[in-house]
C-alpha cells in the first residue's frame, strides 16, 4: 500500500480517469513455459500507460484483493488443452463456469473468480490470454514455441485494454 490506501502501482483514486484495467501474469519463471505470463503481463503494461500490472502472482489465489473493483481484469498464464505449444488464446469468462482448458496451478482462474464473486469482490469482466506451454519441469527460460509466441499474446493484450480504454 501507498501512503494513501492505494495499491503499489496504483494511481490514486482521485487521479484515476478512465476505467481500471489490471493485469496479472501467473506463472513463475523458474518453471519453463509457466514464465509465459508474468513476461507477457510485463510487456503489456510498458505499452500500455494507465494500467495496473498487480503480478507476477504464482498461485490464481493471490488475485483476490488485487483485482477488485477493475472494469478489466487481464488475467495471462500458461495452459494446457492439448492445443499446440505456442497457441495464443483468449478466453472471456464473462458468465463462464468452466473454460474447458486448465491452469498448472492448484485451483485455477475460473475458481478463484468464483470465489470473487460469492465475495462480491469480482471484476466486472475477466479475460484470460492462454499461452498453450511445453515444458514446465524446473529451469528458467521459455521453450523456443512459447518463446515465438510472446509479440502475439502481448498483441492480444494490449488490444483488450485500447479496445476498453476506448469506450471509456
Amino acid at each position: 500500500m501507498t501512503g494513501n490506501g492505494s495499491p503499489v502501482g496504483s494511481a490514486p483514486p482521485q487521479a484515476r480517469t478512465g476505467p481500471r484495467v489490471v493485469v496479472a501474469g501467473v506463472g513463475s519463471v523458474y518453471r519453463r513455459d509457466d514464465g509465459a505470463g508474468p513476461a507477457v503481463a510485463a510487456r503489456s503494461v510498458a505499452e500500455t500507460p494507465a494500467t495496473i500490472d498487480i503480478g507476477p502472482i504464482v498461485d490464481p489465489l493471490d488475485l483476490l484483493g488485487r483485482w477488485d473493483g477493475a472494469d478489466l481484469a487481464i488475467v495471462v498464464d500458461a495452459i494446457r488443452s492439448g492445443g499446440v505449444p505456442g497457441t495464443v488464446r483468449v478466453l472471456d469468462l464473462t458468465g463462464w463456469s468452466s473454460p474447458g482448458v486448465t491452469s498448472t496451478h492448484g485451483i485455477g482462474v475460473v475458481g478463484v473468480l468464483r470465489l470473487a464473486r460469492a465475495l462480491d469482490q469480482a471484476p466486472a469482466r475477466v479475460v484470460v490470454v492462454g499461452i498453450e506451454g511445453e515444458d514446465f519441469g524446473r529451469g528458467t527460460g521459455l521453450s523456443p514455441a512459447v518463446d515465438a509466441a510472446i509479440p502475439a499474446a502481448v498483441r492480444s493484450v494490449v488490444d483488450l485494454i485500447k479496445e476498453v480504454q476506448a469506450c471509456a
